[in-house]
């Protein structure tokens, strides 16, 4: 983004923000020239926030040594703390308890070396009119993130849905408004955690609901006022590894549209985030629908011949080879690594006898098959764990004991990085 003041004969000056007229082709998609907008538009400046940049330090290179690719290349599978630090009401809103060093312990001992934190700050703000986040909850979240850091793990911070403030609300009508907001919440996040090494990234958001080219430049202009606000509290952030979400973190949409990103001051430090549950009908769907029923049986070898009605149809092996292509071709293979950020397919716990030991077997190949593919096509993947196990969705670890709960679903990730 380029910035330029407009002098005025008038009782006060405006100021006027100008996003610069660039674009590329996908075959043009390089770190080199990657770029911030494809629309050139003049707003006047109707900021109401204060800044919240106002310590900003020397860049700081110490603990910054790697790069996005070798970053990439380290982190073996991630874990995601879903359903917590993202909780409407309160970190145990939603059944889980609060996150522990024994947690972390007990994630990284059974093979994980990167955790992903979901994170809500709208819902903790001091001052709603000013966007002032509470003091205690930042130092919560860095609370967590030291348990991870401690551990010489890689952790990623991210705006989550935070109520839809963001992602629900990818428009032009309230692009200055959230612009605003992003701003604001990302110079108090990466301030609060400016201190941390290389193993910390940020991630601008979660899975903005974007589906047209205009959305998609409402989007990258978020996403360029991220960058830029953690670039410019100085420290360790303006070397940190930032991620930015494709168009609904959804292949097939991020292919289409996103093919320009933002600009950055430092090269080689951005990754690019999608998220997987394909097919949706054996990964989460949880009802019949009129246009389609549940799978819970996937993958070659894994069919029921009893219960056929429930195999899967499509979005199986090839459809994953495919779909990972993608992402290798339009990023990884130009050097821009991608962050598989969330994957993962539920357990149908209704299922009794052969159904249900054929379902978990199948379940427990999806996910081997999807880290194999992933990684094979340069993708780093976290999985998705909303623990409260007694739901028997996504969970693997029993987070009131610091136990695995699913050790099947475990024992599938990790043969997938075999």
């Amino acid at each position: 983004m380029k910035k330029m003041l407009m002098s005025c004969q008038t009782t006060a000056l405006l100021c006027l923000m100008l996003l610069g007229n660039l674009s590329c082709s996908k075959d043009e998609l390089t770190e080199e020239k990657i770029v911030a907008a494809s629309n050139s538009e003049v707003h006047v400046s109707t900021s109401k926030l204060p800044s919240y940049n106002t310590n900003p330090l020397p860049a700081d290179p110490s603990g910054m040594g790697s790069d996005a690719r070798t970053i990439a290349s380290k982190i073996r599978i991630g874990w995601n703390i879903g359903n917590t630090l993202e909780a409407t009401g309160s970190e145990t809103a939603w059944g889980n308890p609060k996150v522990t060093k024994a947690l972390i312990d007990l994630v990284k001992a059974k093979g994980f070396n990167a955790v992903r934190i979901p994170c809500s700050w709208n819902q903790y703000l001091a001052n709603s009119t000013t966007a002032q986040i509470k003091a205690d909850w930042l130092s919560r979240v860095k609370e967590v993130v030291k348990y991870c850091n401690d551990n010489g793990m890689y952790c990623i911070v991210n705006v989550h849905w935070d109520g839809g403030w963001l992602e629900n609300n990818v428009t032009v009508a309230k692009q200055v408004e959230n612009n605003e907001k992003q701003k604001a919440f990302w110079e108090q996040i990466a301030t609060s955690l400016r201190d941390f090494n290389g193993l910390l990234l940020f991630a601008s958001a979660n899975e903005p609901n974007v589906d047209t080219a205009e959305q998609m430049a409402v989007l990258k202009s978020y996403h360029q006022t991220f960058i830029d606000a953690v670039r410019s509290t100085g420290g360790r952030n303006a070397y940190r590894t930032l991620i930015i979400q494709g168009p609904r973190t959804d292949i097939a949409k991020t292919n289409q549209l996103m093919t320009s990103l933002p600009t950055d001051k430092l090269s080689g430090r951005m990754m690019v985030e999608v998220h997987y549950y394909s097919p949706w009908q054996f990964a989460g769907m949880t009802q019949d629908e009129s246009w389609g029923k549940m799978f819970y049986y996937w993958g070659n070898g894994f069919k029921s011949t009893t219960d056929t009605g429930r195999n899967a149809t499509w979005g199986e092996e090839a459809g994953v080879t495919a779909d990972f292509k993608l992402m290798k071709t339009q990023f990884v293979d130009k050097g821009i690594p991608v962050i598989l950020g969330e994957f993962g397919a539920i357990r149908r716990t209704t299922l009794t006898g052969d159904n249900l030991t054929k379902h978990l077997a199948s379940r427990a190949y999806y996910l081997k098959y999807v880290v194999q593919q992933a990684k094979a096509n340069g993708l780093v993947p976290f999985y998705w764990d909303e623990g409260s196990i007694s739901n028997n969705g996504f969970g693997i670890f029993n987070r009131s004991n610091n136990t695995v709960f699913d050790n099947q679903a475990l024992t599938g990730l990790m043969s997938g990085l075999n």
